[in-house]
């Protein structure tokens, strides 16, 4: 697994790589030059609905019955001067799902907050020192359907933070960039008493006796210290549909140097109208310190080992930037 993870990583870098060369300088989304001195805040914010429902009434090809919802909201606040700019995004969503004779099932569970500090030494150069935070979590529990007794996640449990610093390279820091961080720190917490002493998400697990008996507390807090490496990219690629990609890739300087956590995201956005979008998304997800756990003939939950994590998303709704 971890060989293919490489695979996949150095190909995507090459290709990555080979397209930026490739590219007249023009395609790049120029950056705007600002006609004062001032600074310039600027606020947008994005909120948006997709709703899928099927009903069957003597169809006679059989089906279920069922209603799904996902609720999205994205905020982002920019300062930005000659030399300096400051780029604060927080997004959040969540889905659900109800079928005929089933309890209410989440579908979608994000809160992501970001901030990218970055400063240049003049107006020519699109090279920045950069600064820069992300916290990940979720709103509630999530459970391995149809067990809603036990919790597999819950919010903090777990939760992400990154800070770190490095360079950063953008004509337009919101629309293309790419960041690299030699040093970036990387702390995963699961402040859930039963989910740390598991083990889950990679911390230490609980210490028990040959009789069972507790001995210690599994750890809330792992921390690492490693690479960072982010890149970033947005375009009109047809008539009113966005393409929007993003990477990250991490490794860890002490605990299994070379193995990559891969975080992946492509978007296409079609713009119907000024409030109605269609919505193709695909997350792609590698982390070596989330292990799968699968219930065994007992009824006990077994670890399986780190899998790939693939989720897809197709959604109509109703979208409204203020």
């Amino acid at each position: 697994m971890q060989k293919f993870v490489k695979g996949l990583i150095l190909l995507l870098v090459v290709l990555c790589s080979k397209n930026m060369v490739g590219q007249p300088d023009s395609l790049f989304f120029e950056k705007e030059k600002l006609k004062t001195d001032e600074p310039l805040w600027t606020l947008k914010n994005k909120a948006g609905v997709d709703i899928t429902q099927v009903a069957f009434v003597n169809w006679n090809a059989g089906g279920t019955n069922s209603i799904s919802g996902l609720l999205g909201f994205e905020s982002s606040l920019k300062y930005e001067t000659k030399n300096l700019t400051w780029v604060n995004v927080a997004t959040a969503r969540y889905g659900v799902n109800k079928q005929e004779e089933q309890t209410l099932r989440k579908t979608d569970d994000l809160m992501d907050i970001t901030s990218n500090l970055g400063y240049r030494r003049d107006t020519l150069s699109n090279w920045y020192f950069s600064a820069r935070f992300n916290f990940k979590s979720q709103f509630s529990n999530g459970y391995n359907y149809p067990d809603t007794e036990n919790a597999i996640s819950r919010f903090m449990a777990p939760g992400y933070l990154f800070l770190g610093g490095g360079m950063e390279y953008g004509k337009n820091i919101e629309k293309f960039s790419m960041y690299f961080s030699p040093l970036t720190l990387k702390s995963t917490f699961v402040l859930d008493e039963r989910l740390a002493n598991l083990g889950s998400f990679g911390v230490d697990p609980a210490v028990y006796d040959e009789e069972g008996n507790l001995i210690r507390r599994g750890q809330k807090v792992r921390r690492e210290l490693g690479i960072l490496f982010t890149s970033a990219y947005e375009s009109q690629i047809f008539y009113n549909i966005y393409l929007k990609n993003g990477i990250s890739l991490y490794t860890d300087y002490i605990n299994n140097f070379g193995n990559v956590d891969v975080d992946w995201q492509v978007s296409l956005d079609c713009k119907v109208n000024n409030y109605v979008r269609a919505t193709l998304a695909s997350h792609l997800k590698y982390d070596d310190d989330i292990k799968i756990l699968e219930e065994a003939e007992d009824g006990d939950l077994v670890e399986k080992g780190a899998r790939i994590q693939w989720k897809q998303i197709l959604g109509l709704g109703v979208v409204v930037d203020f």
